[in-house]
């Protein structure tokens, strides 16, 4: 959700500082901030709205020569999107930047107070710094007051903190949230911190992920004393939009691409599985569940459908949110699979955690290498979509139902269900479904002018029956996360089971309509709808009697080609409709790219 970025070096820190926050700017935020420590001066700057607010706050400072930086973008938690909750906080002459949530932020904000501390802020944020400033009291060194202070927070945090105290450091700590520190390369020399790879990304080439509970500083000569110093591997093409409008717009038209590289080693006429997993990982595996959120949830569903199918292995399907604080009857023989775009997803790497107390088998199935996920995991499996800047997931979406669809076939063989003379039909299928992805211009341009009809209304419905459930779903919360129209998804079979009261005039339906897929069922409902004046467009590869509007999709052999071919249909209409009604499409409103904090 938040950003964090930090710095120490002689390079002009404001630039670094505000470079790497526009590198964070697709997780989502609503203000941004920035210190930085130089000549044994704090200069404090925050700005409520986007970066550029923040550029114009600090337009005529300069830092020359060595200094240490940190900062933020802050998505509201804790006090409202204001100037005085953005981050950095600060107090007498320390400045801290935060990413999680302290709770038992009011008892310790209390306790300060009676010590004489005052606060401007609502948030959980500020006690840090005013805490590690009390405890600098009684600590003759920073480093040791600033562990007591961790240590009395509860919570989900990554921190970065800076004081006159150490002026030539950085102290840092990480629990359950992302925090990594990089060693610059030749051309861009110090010592970087961020929240995310992203901004590191041509800055540095060696870089240390945080485990949790780690607590120190960094200084120019200490990096190599971290431990797992690993290289960073990438580059930036992903951070142009290469003529696209918007990010999500070039993401969308990527998925043709990342599907292949998702498959590669993975699937072909001898085989369809995983090298990083291997058969005796699925031994005496008699159940399936999967932990998701939002997005990575429909790519769940979509694979509960599968693997029943396919493999013949019974699966559950469950909100991470919701699994964490339940009481689970979770089973000896159970398989349970996390996915998650960031691997940071707060939710998710909970629910993890409490099924591996358990003694359950966990997997991954996870975009991000490195992440906290993938490496709470026993096995992870990575999806390659490659980084992507669209809060409203689009291509990780695509690699996740692929990855599971892989997993579902890989299982099936194992169990037995699908015969080894079967691999090269379904190797061939799935190729085939990752050109269906490819956009023709011809159907852009119809999605563009047809979007101009739904741009008003009461509501959108979306409908399908088994796989084609979980993508309406999908299409639904892509429409609604970046248009801000209300839109729900449904199985085309329960509309007679209350939502149909809503049909009339006003409402917009969009009908999944596979050939191979309980068609006849779908064309039914349909009908249900469309005698009640509500306006249908309809997805099918051939005319559909009674509609308002068609879609076509390329003709196909098989449901999950149909699969692929509609989810850009949806993602497109969502990315139209938004667009005419003059949104940020890639940085939708109160939304966040990774969600790390419950």
């Amino acid at each position: 959700m938040c950003g964090i970025i930090g710095y120490i070096g002689e390079s002009e820190k404001k630039q670094i500082i505000l470079s790497g926050l526009k590198e964070l700017e697709y997780r989502g935020y609503d203000s941004a901030g920035m210190a930085i420590l130089a000549n044994d001066k704090i200069f404090n700057f925050k700005a409520v709205g986007k970066i550029v607010n923040l550029e114009n706050k600090c337009a005529e400072f300069s830092s020359s020569g060595f200094g240490i930086g940190i900062g933020h973008t802050r998505w509201a938690t804790h006090g409202k999107p204001t100037e005085t909750n953005a981050h950095p906080h600060f107090a007498e002459f320390s400045s801290v930047v935060h990413n999680g949530i302290i709770e038992n932020y009011a008892q310790i904000r209390q306790n300060l107070e009676s010590r004489g501390h005052q606060f401007i802020s609502q948030t959980d944020t500020e006690i840090i710094v005013h805490l590690f400033e009390e405890n600098l009291k009684i600590h003759s060194h920073p480093l040791e007051a600033f562990k007591e202070s961790i240590n009395a927070l509860n919570g989900a945090y990554a921190i970065l903190l800076i004081t006159k105290a150490s002026p030539d450091s950085v102290f840092y700590a990480k629990k359950g949230s992302p925090l990594i520190i990089g060693k610059g390369n030749a051309q861009n020399p110090g010592i970087y911190f961020a929240s995310s790879d992203a901004p590191l990304i041509g800055l540095v080439d060696k870089v240390c992920y945080l485990e949790d509970n780690e607590i120190g500083y960094s200084s120019l000569d200490n990096f190599d004393n971290l431990k797992n110093i690993q290289p960073l591997h990438t580059n930036k093409s992903y951070a142009q939009k290469d003529g696209y409008r918007f990010f999500m717009e070039k993401e969308i038209y990527e998925q043709h691409k990342v599907l292949l590289e998702t498959m590669m080693g993975r699937v072909n006429d001898d085989f369809i599985g995983f090298e990083e997993v291997g058969p005796e990982f699925f031994e005496n595996i008699q159940e399936i569940s999967i932990c998701a959120c939002g997005t990575s949830y429909h790519a769940g569903l979509s694979a509960k459908y599968l693997l029943e199918r396919e493999a013949k292995i019974k699966c559950n399907v469950v909100f991470a949110s919701e699994f964490r604080y339940a009481k689970p009857v979770m089973r000896e023989n159970e398989l349970f699979v996390c996915v998650s775009q960031s691997g940071e997803t707060a939710d998710t790497l909970e629910a993890l955690k409490l099924a591996k107390a358990h003694g359950l088998k966990t997997l991954a199935i996870c975009n991000v290498d490195n992440s906290s996920i993938v490496r709470e995991s026993h096995k992870s499996v990575l999806t390659r979509a490659g980084i992507e800047k669209g809060v409203a997931s689009t291509k990780a979406f695509a690699t996740q139902v692929m990855v599971l669809w892989i997993l579902s076939v890989y299982i099936g063989y194992l169990r037995g269900a699908i015969t080894k003379d079967m691999i090269k039909s379904y190797a061939k299928t799935m190729l085939e479904a990752g050109k269906k992805t490819k956009i023709d211009s011809k159907l852009h341009d119809r999605i563009k002018r047809l979007s101009r009809r739904y741009l008003h209304g009461h509501g959108f419905f979306f409908i399908g029956r088994d796989v084609f459930y979980p993508l309406a779903l999908e299409g639904a919360l892509k429409l609604k996360e970046i248009s801000y129209l209300h839109a729900e998804g449904y199985p085309s079979g329960e509309m007679k089971h209350g939502p149909i009261a809503l049909a009339d005039s006003g409402l917009f339906c969009l009908a999944l309509l596979p050939k191979h897929m309980l068609f006849d069922k779908v064309r039914s409902n349909v009908e249900e709808l469309s005698v009640r004046d509500t306006t249908i467009c309809a997805i099918c590869s051939e005319e559909i009697e009674g509609v308002d509007d068609m879609v076509y999709i390329p003709k196909s052999t098989h449901y999950m080609e149909e699969f692929y071919a509609m989810m850009v249909v949806l993602q497109l209409l969502a990315l139209e409709i938004s667009i005419k009604l003059g949104n940020d499409v890639d940085m939708p409103r109160n939304l966040a790219k990774s969600v790390t904090v419950e």
